[in-house]
């Protein structure tokens, strides 16, 4: 049993709730995607607790981290917030992993002076921008299931036909989530995932870098991986082919593979 108890900090001036695992052992910390509240992460928690102090964060307008018209929820706030509550916890050295519009969010908050990570481990993280493809997956579909949660209608559409099968609790624990989120953190998230250039903060890194994409979804192509790294040419890249965009849910098993090992590289000789 690694969980440890769920507090709320403030940090860069807002509310900000977080998952805690594990307690001792090197730091990480999660930036879960775009309608992904920390809760949705208990298992990947529970695991890495057996060997890392593990924070897993509600990005603003998810969860229980502070939410509402009030807020702005560009990558840039939120990326500021990761700064923040890593400050105001007194983390120390510490890995960002994130997954998703989380990945992208870390990016952002790497290129901060003065920051304490030592590592990074990006998530199948969109690669869109100006000029270049698409996000794969359409903000209707997202906006969709935000507003059957908030109906009360999760569940249902969950388990329809082309829906992605979900293990039943995680998909139960899905559902009742998701009506936490908030339908403007969507829109804006959105935005910046076609306007914000992530190949330019990729090249800023200053930390080693891993990036471990699915083998399914297309939201990180062959080509995304090459144009990354003749930003980066350091990164270290995994593909879990029997995975989606959801690698934690899809193929546990194969994501823990992947995630330990970026977050234990080989010394180097």
């Amino acid at each position: 049993m690694t969980y440890l108890h769920g507090q709320h900090v403030r940090a860069n001036g807002i509310r900000q709730h977080y998952l805690r695992y594990g307690g001792r052992g090197p730091v990480v910390v999660i930036v879960p995607g775009i309608v992904s509240p920390a809760a949705l992460w208990d298992h990947v928690g529970r695991w890495l607790g057996e060997t890392h102090d593990c924070h897993i964060l509600d990005v603003r307008g998810r969860g229980l981290s502070e939410s509402g018209a009030h807020l702005d929820y560009g990558v840039d706030a939120c990326a500021q917030d990761v700064l923040a509550f890593a400050q105001a916890l007194g983390l120390g050295p510490y890995t960002l992993v994130g997954h998703s519009m989380g990945a992208r969010i870390a990016l952002r908050a790497l290129r901060a002076p003065g920051h304490a990570a030592q590592r990074a481990v990006l998530l199948d993280p969109p690669t869109s921008g100006p000029g270049r493809r698409p996000y794969p997956i359409p903000m209707d579909r997202t906006l969709a299931m935000v507003r059957a949660a908030h109906r009360g209608e999760a569940e249902a559409l969950l388990r329809r036909p082309g829906q992605a099968a979900w293990p039943e609790e995680l998909l139960v624990l899905r559902a009742q989530w998701l009506a936490t989120c908030d339908e403007r953190a969507v829109y804006v998230t959105y935005d910046d995932f076609h306007q914000q250039d992530m190949l330019a903060d990729l090249a800023c890194m200053t930390v080693p870098t891993h990036l471990i994409c699915a083998g399914q979804g297309n939201v990180v192509s062959k080509q995304d991986v090459q144009d990354m790294r003749k930003r980066l040419p350091g990164l270290q890249v995994d593909r879990l082919m029997s995975a989606g965009h959801q690698l934690q849910v899809d193929d546990f098993a194969g994501f823990r593979e992947c995630l330990a090992r970026a977050l234990n590289p080989p010394a180097q000789p």
